[in-house]
């Protein structure tokens, strides 16, 4: 029996993938502890979908290999020759290849290198997992995607789309309820194109999971727009459900479709504003989550402007920026970069915009009063969110997992400022 100290990076499937190794850990005999202090191995489960999150990857490596160290995750998959030259002893396991998980730990606590970065048919619905925010279950419904975006090195880590059976994810979010979860968030690489490869979308899976007898809330992760035009008429209707948080997350990337057209993305700028006018039509409160990534190596200063054009336009709640990175292995790494100056200043004239649409868009909240979940423990207290996931912030005394009626008093750019309503 060893002590094994897991910590993960990226996005909620990374997580989730994080959950799911521990939870193997414990099955497997041995124990998990709080720090890499107390560790006999450590375990690092990574992300590489950006220049600045590799780094600190690389850094995480090197501070963490004075012991026995298993590297996880898509970094080790993507770029296994610069896992490899950070820490050469470090065993190895792809994002789909978890069923080695414990066969991997044996062999690193002997001292035995072991890569394990091969994609097996092991569906991670049903593995057991120990959750790092007991009211949140993660459940991962498909690995891997049908894009070939030209910036993006997720698809070299998790290769093409495999969906999990409805049945089964519906199964597991019932297990997820049954041992206390509040709130359940479906994530995959691309959740837009689910179930196309078994003959099922994800307004299906959504519809037979909001069927589940009991009382919690579902948040339908990142779609791509590529994918919209063929499902969001029954998606909207599917969010009519009050188990749904009104809230979507679509990665438009840029406003100008010569560079979408240039990143591979399969859209159009035009799909992104159908789908934010569909919703908003239908429902009168609605969180629209987006990304843009400025500086992509073709984006001239009227491609920028275009994008500056459809932020203002649409009015994303929440916008995720990104410099361009050049990721080893992708298309788009081969071209012409960008003047390094050029994209700071780029980047800085968005991020100003988004700021300025974000306090705008939470200052409408002011004067609503709801119900909030309180689903989360930050360094600032325990945060909530409300049915449009707006994440809310009370002075008051709550524990993670319950629900009240607050009343919102304040707002900033990054959240919602209430009381708990007598």
């Amino acid at each position: 029996m060893a002590k094994i100290y897991v910590e993960a990076y990226g996005c909620s499937a990374s997580f989730a993938d994080s959950e799911m190794i521990s939870g193997l850990i414990q099955n497997g005999g041995h124990t998990l502890v709080g720090s890499s202090s107390e560790s006999d191995l450590n375990i690092v489960v990574t992300c590489s979908v950006k220049d600045s999150t590799a780094n600190k990857m690389m850094h995480r490596i090197k501070s963490l290999k004075t012991k026995p160290l298993i590297v996880a995750g898509c970094l080790p998959k993507a770029e296994q020759s610069a896992v490899e030259k950070f820490s050469e002893k470090a065993s190895l396991l792809g994002p789909n290849s978890l069923g080695k998980t414990i066969q991997i730990i044996n062999s690193t606590l002997k001292g035995r290198k072991q890569i394990a970065l091969e994609d097996s048919d092991l569906s991670k619905v049903g593995l057991p997992k120990v959750r790092l925010n007991p009211t949140v279950g993660i459940v991962e419904i498909a690995s891997g995607c049908l894009s070939e975006c030209t910036f993006c090195q997720t698809k070299l880590s998790k290769g093409d789309l495999s969906s999990y059976r409805l049945g089964d994810i519906v199964r597991q979010i019932q297990t997820e309820i049954k041992e206390g979860c509040k709130e359940v968030w479906l994530t995959s690489t691309d959740n837009g194109c689910y179930g196309f490869d078994i003959g099922t979308d994800l307004p299906s899976l959504v519809d037979a999971v909001v069927e589940i007898p009991d009382n919690f809330m579902v948040r339908v992760g990142m779609m791509n727009p590529m994918y919209m035009p063929r499902i969001k008429d029954k998606l909207i209707e599917s969010f009519d459900n009050g188990k749904v948080f009104k809230f979507l997350h679509i990665p438009v990337q840029s406003g100008s479709d010569k560079v979408l057209h240039d990143m591979k993305r399969g859209h159009t700028s035009g799909t992104f504003r159908d789908i934010v006018k569909k919703a908003r039509e239908r429902f009168e409160q609605f969180t629209i989550s987006t990304d843009i990534i400025v500086g992509f190596p073709t984006e001239t200063e009227e491609d920028f402007q275009e994008t500056i054009a459809l932020l203002d336009e649409t009015k994303p709640d929440v916008v995720n920026l990104s410099r361009f990175s050049a990721r080893p292995g992708t298309d788009a790494a081969e071209l012409k970069q960008l003047d390094a100056a050029e994209v700071k200043r780029r980047t800085k004239i968005v991020f100003e915009q988004i700021s300025k649409l974000s306090m705008e868009s939470n200052k409408k909240w002011i004067g609503w009063k709801g119900r909030v979940l309180f689903d989360e423990n930050t360094d600032e207290g325990i945060k909530g969110r409300n049915f449009a996931y707006k994440p809310v912030a009370v002075a008051d005394k709550v524990n993670i997992g319950e629900s009240h009626i607050v009343e919102i008093t304040d707002a900033s750019v990054k959240r919602l400022v209430g009381k708990i309503a007598s």
